[in-house]
């Protein structure tokens, strides 16, 4: 099913932008007092408001200040998917710019996992993936990553579920854009607010070096996961093109570095695709590459695009892979796929709006 609403996106800053201190720092300005911050906090992050005159606890004319001044959904929905199973649902939001980017619920039996984007388009080139193939425009600000998630959190707590996992997974590059990603996740991560456990928000990079880098300086609880998908320069290269500037030793290099300086386990995401990088030579290069880390690989059959001519692994091919890195004593998940129906893989949604308005 496809919804489309004509946008009404609003030209105020989001409230959602304030971190914590700032948002008591505009109350002082205004003269109210500081328990006033953790009110509003909590209207944002724990009641998901959608209109500040609603906040029924503040002063009326601090309600009115804040209308004047902020806005609260930086974003607008053009088009929204459910798959046939009723698992997944996927929205495309439309940004005061005009950009576009996608959101993806996907429902397991005990978690509530979003896949949310944190630039619209991407500057890597990943040759398979819909993202990659349309470019990059820009980074999402804070609050229009942190927007994605308050949207999904309004609409499960109708159905007195929550947001369990949040994967920076979908549109863009997190580590591209790496201040507004950490500052999206520290309020997502606030006691005060949101109040999601940091260990379930994973950040996904397709090898950023001195960003890795910085990331297990910074000691960040948030996990991370490196999309590898090739154990070769000459494989890897030719799906990731920024490979060519940080090769793999020096990518494996980073990564150790993360896992001595944090002591946590590393995700590698190897997406399948069927007679490319799903052969048995290919799944002996990786247990050689990464044997003896402290990791774990997802195993994810290719989400086709239409970019891209390559398809999935079959589910022979997916097992025999599987089978190789154990031998190599390398731990592996092979991922349920959801919304295949509804082309839930980031950027497919934005194509096909586009293609069709």
């Amino acid at each position: 099913m496809q919804i489309t609403t004509s946008p009404q996106i609003p030209v105020e800053p989001s409230i959602y932008e304030l971190n914590f201190t700032q948002l008591s720092d505009l109350l002082v300005d205004l003269g109210e007092p500081k328990f006033r911050t953790k009110q509003i906090w909590q209207w944002l992050y724990r009641r998901f408001a959608t209109d500040f005159s609603k906040m029924g606890n503040l002063p009326g004319e601090l309600r009115q200040k804040l209308a004047d001044s902020y806005s609260l959904d930086p974003s607008e929905i053009v088009s929204s998917q459910r798959s046939n199973d009723r698992q997944t649902t996927k929205v495309l939001f439309q940004l005061p710019d005009g950009q576009l980017v996608e959101t993806v619920l996907m429902k397991y039996e005990k978690r509530r996992t979003l896949c949310i984007s944190t630039q619209a388009g991407c500057a890597m080139g990943c040759v398979f993936c819909a993202t990659g193939q349309m470019g990059f425009f820009r980074n999402l600000t804070s609050a229009e990553i942190v927007a994605q998630v308050i949207y999904f959190a309004r609409l499960l707590a109708d159905d007195d579920e929550h947001v369990t996992n949040i994967v920076m997974m979908g549109m863009g590059e997190p580590l591209h854009n790496y201040e507004n990603c950490i500052a999206a996740v520290d309020k997502l991560t606030d006691n005060d607010g949101f109040n999601l456990g940091a260990r379930k928000i994973t950040i996904s990079t397709v090898g950023l070096i001195p960003a890795i880098r910085r990331y297990a300086d910074e000691q960040r609880q948030t996990p991370l996961a490196v999309s590898l998908h090739a154990a070769t320069d000459e494989e890897r290269s030719k799906l990731i093109p920024i490979n060519k500037k940080w090769p793999i030793a020096d990518l494996m290099d980073a990564c150790r570095y993360y896992i001595n300086k944090t002591g946590r386990r590393l995700t590698f995401e190897w997406a399948l695709i069927q007679n490319e990088n799903d052969t048995i030579e290919q799944a002996q290069a990786l247990g050689k590459l990464i044997q003896g880390m402290l990791c774990h690989v997802n195993l994810i059959p290719l989400n086709p695009t239409s970019g891209f001519n390559g398809g999935p692994s079959g589910r022979t091919r997916v097992e025999a892979f599987q089978q190789e890195l154990a031998n190599y004593g390398v731990s592996s998940t092979v991922r349920v796929r959801r919304g295949i129906d509804i082309q839930a893989g980031c950027g497919q949604l934005r194509d096909r709006h586009l293609k069709i308005s």
